[in-house]
């Protein structure tokens, strides 16, 4: 073996290149690749230029220094990332540089994910902006900070370590409770549309028809109701008991979800929730709230059944519904709690995350109750008892939609019970 010529690779890696000779014939070169170097604060002296365009507020070269500069070796200081945040991407007089600086932002967090020490934001600037300030950088804002909870949530997932993730500091249901209370605040604001003003118009959004306004405020609204499930979701998992913590938020969200005047806010708000489980929780507390007996089953099979028989028109309407519109929904929403409990038991969902990976690992069988173990004709007879109180209650004809909500949830029943 001679020595061959040290190579060095983008990003900073650097590997030895060793050649055989077998009778003086060169034969493919033997690859050596060294150990990764750990990345590195950005030089001194490139950060100091950085430094001379943010005294200097000249953003552009701020941007264009750090694009440079920022490597898979080299990370700039967490104050630099903060000042993207705070002094660029949240300024409200920012117009066209906001995605440069959200990407710029999504670079550094990809190549170097934020941790609880080196993390840009805080709650108390997340709060201010989602409640006090409305500027045009506010959903690039939120997605930059869902991601950084996310990619730090997985990473300490792997390693075990949930207690020491970004999440744990600003999302665990055990200590910072209040945090997840305000996020339910935000994504009922967010839902109803009340008390949540979207971001000031930027100047070259004006001249947009009223339509593609509307289709724009509708998309971006969207976008923040689903940031805000992922947050939620996030809380649920992040401690121990996830059982534990869905019960708490479902209490949190309980009392809103009674006054959400519209059948489609409710719809969006139950549709678009992430967690499985605490669907489940919200929708049980919904149905016990309606029941005419309330029961003490857990909730299993059984229990679902029985709020089939038990329950009335579960919301209060400001509006004129037609009642059979009303039991329409609790159809539809008693078919969505039955789909999101096979799930909870299927995929071990009150186990915490990290038990269930090895529960997943072992492909241990789901845990049943007794009060799971319901058979066909315990399905149609309910079925029948169910469709002879709508008559009386609605009268003939009978809704073609009550039938075929009904025909859909007597169908789901029955897939469930034979898995």
């Amino acid at each position: 073996i001679e020595d061959g010529a040290g190579l060095s690779l983008h990003g900073g890696t650097h590997i030895t290149a060793g050649f055989l000779c077998v009778r003086g014939s060169w034969l493919t070169p033997i690859v050596l690749p060294c150990m990764q170097q750990k990345p590195e604060l950005i030089p001194s002296g490139k950060l100091s230029m950085v430094r001379t365009t943010m005294e200097e507020n000249f953003q552009e070269g701020t941007l264009h220094f750090l694009s440079e500069f920022v490597s898979r070796q080299h990370y700039p200081p967490k104050e630099i990332i903060s000042y993207l945040i705070r002094q660029i991407l949240l300024n409200p007089q920012q117009g066209e540089i906001l995605k440069d600086t959200y990407m710029l932002l999504m670079k550094i967090q990809m190549l170097h994910p934020a941790n609880t020490a080196t993390v840009g934001w805080d709650w108390t600037l997340l709060k201010y902006i989602m409640e006090d300030q409305k500027p045009p950088g506010r959903l690039l804002f939120l997605q930059y900070v869902v991601q950084t909870l996310e990619d730090d949530f997985q990473q300490n997932l792997r390693l075990r370590l949930l207690q020491k993730s970004i999440a744990k500091k600003v999302l665990s249901c055990d200590t910072c409770f209040n945090n997840v209370k305000e996020v339910v605040e935000w994504l009922v604001a967010a839902v109803t549309g009340v008390g949540f003003s979207q971001p000031q118009e930027q100047p070259q959004e004006t001249t947009s028809s009223s339509a593609e306004a509307r289709a724009e405020h509708s998309s971006s609204t969207l976008q923040v109701v689903l940031l805000l499930q992922r947050m939620l979701s996030i809380a649920v998992e992040v401690d121990k008991s996830p059982n534990c913590s869905s019960c708490k938020i479902a209490d949190v969200i309980f009392p809103f979800i009674l006054n959400i005047p519209l059948r489609s806010q409710r719809e969006a708000f139950l549709n678009t929730m992430e967690s499985q489980l605490l669907r489940c929780k919200l929708l049980e507390l919904l149905f016990q709230h309606s029941c005419d007996m309330p029961t003490t089953l857990p909730l299993s099979l059984a229990k679902i059944l029985y709020f089939l028989n038990h329950s009335s028109v579960l919301l209060q309407y400001q509006d004129e519904t037609p009642t059979w519109q009303r039991w329409d929904e609790m159809l539809q929403y008693l078919s969505l709690l039955l789909m999101s409990y096979q799930n909870v038991i299927l995929d071990h969902l009150r186990s915490s995350v990290i038990d269930r990976m090895d529960l997943i690992i072992q492909k241990a069988k789901p845990k049943l109750q007794d009060s799971d173990d319901i058979s066909h004709v315990d399905i149609q007879i309910k079925v029948e008892d169910f469709i002879s109180r709508m008559q009386q209650v609605l009268g003939q004809p009978f809704p073609l939609q009550i039938t075929e909500k009904l025909s859909i949830f007597q169908e789901l029943f029955l897939i469930v019970t034979a898995t």
